[in-house]
């Protein structure tokens, strides 16, 4: 049986109520806009949020990327691409410097990002305030008031317990110096990459039916105290097996030969453009 589908899945007028919800969202950085999350042919809690961001903003012309914790080879990044292609018809690459739109699941690309990409990430919790105040009424007071004290206090309780804060991904960042953030379950070394970028991020979250963003030139800092500053994972010391870069996001796996313990790029494009660019000089 052969389906059509509207490009890009979803109908026209829920791609406009998206588009207006991203529209206030980047006129409110860092602020949580409802909108009515659709069905979608994955479960909820498998990035459907980013995929109906992807689907409302994606043309003809775009050039697709997808990817997971870094891989463009992961079930989440190949299911979700092949999604969007065959309802769009749209080229796809693993390359970041080709894609004009990449879709990510807890990673952004070690490669700056350019004025003319648009980077989605998929959120599994946008409230940065949820573990600490379960009832989104007062949630959304809190937010009103600019009253984060409740934040700054579990960093606080970290400290005391840990002698540092222990949160090893979605760091909460304060953006334009108004909004408390959660900034996906992207790991600390990525915060950094949401200040001052040249791009646009959206953030979309299906499940809990918000969108929020992070416009160009925007500034995100990470809470943190002047006397325990924030600090982002460490990989000084550390080699990636595959293709020998340093200074890089990395994820611990076994090397297969040895059964030691060995350190490889967590993405996957950065690592097989380092292996490329030696092979290169090997020849020259």
């Amino acid at each position: 049986m052969h389906n059509s589908y509207n490009f890009a899945f979803l109908d026209e007028g829920s791609k406009r109520e998206i588009r207006r919800a991203i529209l206030k969202a980047v006129a409110i950085p860092g602020y949580q806009v409802p909108f009515a999350s659709r069905e979608m042919p994955i479960g909820r809690g498998w990035g459907t949020g980013g995929l109906q961001v992807t689907l409302s903003c994606i043309g003809p012309a775009d050039v697709l990327k997808v990817i997971d914790q870094g891989s463009d080879a992961s079930v989440n990044a190949v299911s979700i691409r092949t999604l969007v292609q065959q309802t769009t018809g749209v080229a796809t690459t693993t390359s970041t410097q080709e894609a004009t739109l990449i879709q990510s699941r807890h990673r952004i690309p070690e490669r700056p990002l350019t004025r003319d990409q648009l980077m989605v990430l998929q959120v599994p919790t946008p409230e940065p305030l949820r573990t600490y105040e379960p009832r989104e009424t007062v949630t959304r007071r809190l937010h009103a008031e600019a009253e984060y004290t409740g934040a700054y206090l579990e960093l606080f309780e970290q400290i005391v317990r840990y002698g540092t804060t222990t949160t090893g991904a979605d760091h909460p960042v304060m953006v334009n110096g108004r909004y408390v953030m959660a900034p996906s379950p992207i790991p600390r070394y990525d915060n950094g990459r949401l200040d001052n970028a040249d791009n646009l991020f959206l953030f979309g979250a299906g499940r809990e039916k918000k969108i929020y963003a992070v416009p160009p030139h925007t500034k995100v800092e990470s809470l943190a105290f002047d006397d325990y500053p924030f600090v982002r994972e460490d990989f000084e010391g550390k080699r990636c097996c595959v293709c020998g870069a340093t200074g890089v996001f990395m994820t611990q796996t076994v090397d297969p030969a040895t059964g030691e313990t060995a350190w490889q790029c967590s993405d996957t494009d950065y690592c097989s453009n380092h292996v490329a660019h030696h092979r290169e000089g090997g020849r020259a």
